[in-house]
């Protein structure tokens, strides 16, 4: 899609919202520090995606908001794996889902990785490219 994980789910919070939201509320929503999805969205904004318009009540908040460009390529976003995942897990019988709760606990141990913070990977830096 041109476009990395981060500015994906930054693109897919701000186009679910029926309103406009903040950079501190898209952060909160997608998992990110506020510096990192400012980050993103200035490269959203560069891109014609994603528009910042001041409140008119406290010009000093900017809600974030699709352009058209944006709407288009939301409307085509692949829908996340971890989506499809739930569903399918919640549809499970409380045993299955259980058994596979323990299995993915003795994963992690077996890995080291119990404390490992399951957030996005992040590549802030990294240029959009065309559609």
């Amino acid at each position: 899609m041109g476009l990395t994980v981060p500015q994906l789910l930054c693109l897919k919070a701000i186009g679910d919202e029926p309103e406009a939201m903040t950079v501190a509320e898209l952060a909160k929503r997608v998992s990110l520090s506020p510096t990192t999805t400012s980050r993103i969205v200035e490269r959203l904004v560069r891109a014609d995606l994603v528009s910042r318009e001041r409140e008119r009540e406290d010009r000093r908040r900017v809600r974030l908001s699709l352009t058209a460009a944006g709407r288009k390529r939301h409307a085509s976003l692949p829908r996340p794996l971890q989506e499809r995942f739930l569903e399918r897990f919640e549809c499970l019988p409380p045993a299955d889902q259980k058994r596979l709760l323990e299995a993915l606990r003795e994963i992690l141990v077996m890995m080291d990785a119990e404390e490992v913070d399951a957030a996005p990977v992040l590549v802030p830096d990294e240029e959009i490219e065309g559609p």
